[in-house]
């Protein structure tokens, strides 16, 4: 069982070994450029600030904000769990293979209908086992007064979201499966080359297509908040077409901005909670940290870490084909058929979790280098550290959060690690 190379080759090595090598190469490459371009020291946050930060903070906010995280807690890793299950249940069982052969029976058990409709049932199945746990979290955020959504709005966000999805995932599928047909024995090069072609152009295309279908973005009137932002891009050498305001509001209160596109799409974008929640000066110093990420080009660095990710994947998976008693399990021939799409997602959902906390240390070195960023754009550390009350306090972020819990998924410093920071930048400390 499994993917066949037909044997010894007459000459040279064989694909499985030519995947090998390559997965190899890339492996280092990745572990390399992760390296050299992540920026592993972080700005100075004394504890002894955190603890100080933490005891100047209203001690009801505190305790209210503690209080929403762990009634988020059990719907959150429940949720997580049950979908792993359902996804190992999908995948390493022939239950999934089933379910793409079902869908394309009607059609005459073609491959591209098993690929496309087989591949969206099991999503579709997937979602719905989380579904339940995604509505629990919903009403929770609700209660707390953070989200602004009925249940018909949060519906329909749910659709939009399933059905960019399944446009995304329909053609990933199709184009992969396309290839296993046409290069049975070296699909893993050409689906590895595609895979980070699709990751760079997601990149591209997701802030400028997909943005737009969940909010609606308007021009900021012109004043000095608006002058401000774009004086303040136009120091930091970051070239910025436009200022927008997204009609956040609709969906919740917590109060956010980034800076979105590339090159010539590239624009500032402030939710329209910010402009009523927080000051002008708080506004200017959250843009700041986001042209810190401009300016380093993060998301540019993220994007081919992304690609070399998703490449390795690929090959990894062509090369999991080999275990017989795995493909015996899921109940398929070969890794390239579409009766593995369950198989194939049940693998990633794993190495999802198990890069989980990887991922989170990455992104949280990444914030702190812009956090960085903006006490130097601005020199305002008191505005700073302002903003990270405002941010904690509206968006009931735990300020310290469990240390468990902040190494598996923090994405970013806690807010008293912030206003540390912004506490030794005013002390001269760098």
């Amino acid at each position: 069982m499994g993917d066949h190379d037909g044997g010894t080759e007459a000459q040279g090595m064989t694909p499985r070994l030519w995947a090998a090598c390559t997965l190899a190469v890339l492996l280092v490459v990745l572990i390399v450029y992760t390296a050299v371009t992540i920026p592993w020291h972080r700005p100075p946050a004394p504890r002894a600030d955190q603890l100080a930060a933490l005891g100047q903070l209203p001690a009801d906010q505190v305790a209210r904000a503690r209080e929403f995280h762990a009634a988020l807690r059990p719907g959150a890793y429940g949720g997580m769990a049950v979908g792993l299950a359902g996804a190992l249940l999908l995948g390493l069982t022939p239950l999934g293979s089933r379910l793409v052969s079902w869908a394309g029976r009607p059609f005459g058990d073609h491959w591209i209908a098993q690929a496309v409709l087989g591949g969206l049932l099991i999503v579709l199945a997937a979602e719905v086992l989380t579904l339940p746990f995604a509505a629990w979290r919903h009403s929770i955020v609700a209660r707390y007064g953070i989200s602004t959504q009925t249940w018909g709005a949060w519906t329909v966000d749910v659709a939009k979201s399933f059905a960019v999805g399944a446009v995304i995932g329909a053609l990933a599928l199709l184009g992969f499966f396309t290839v296993t047909r046409l290069a049975p024995r070296w699909w893993w090069a050409f689906g590895a080359a595609g895979a980070a072609a699709l990751v760079v152009l997601l990149s591209f295309v997701l802030p400028v297509v997909v943005e737009p279908i969940f909010n609606r973005f308007t021009p900021m009137a012109a004043g000095p908040l608006r002058t401000s932002l774009m004086e303040l891009a136009a120091r930091d050498g970051v070239p910025v077409k436009d200022v927008l305001v997204a009609d956040a509001s609709r969906r919740t209160r917590a109060v956010n901005a980034y800076v979105s596109g590339f090159g010539p799409t590239r624009r500032i974008v402030v939710y329209d909670t910010m402009l009523t929640e927080a000051t002008p000066d708080e506004v200017v110093s959250v843009a700041a940290h986001e042209l810190g990420h401009a300016k380093r080009n993060d998301v540019l660095t993220g994007t081919i870490i992304g690609a070399l990710g998703a490449a390795a994947a690929v090959i990894a998976l062509y090369l999991l084909g080999s275990l017989g008693w795995l493909l015996r399990w899921a109940g398929v021939g070969t890794m390239g058929e579409p009766k593995a799409i369950a198989l194939l997602l049940a693998l990633v959902a794993i190495a999802g979790l198990l890069g989980g906390p990887a991922q989170a240390l990455i992104s949280r070195r990444v914030e702190a280098r812009a956090d960085a960023h903006a006490l130097e754009l601005t020199g305002d550390p008191a505005g700073f550290e302002s903003m990270q009350r405002r941010l904690g306090t509206v968006n009931l972020s735990d300020p310290d959060p469990p240390a468990w819990e902040y190494a598996m998924s923090a994405s970013h410093p806690s807010t008293v690690e912030r206003m540390a920071a912004a506490r030794a930048y005013a002390r001269g400390e760098r």
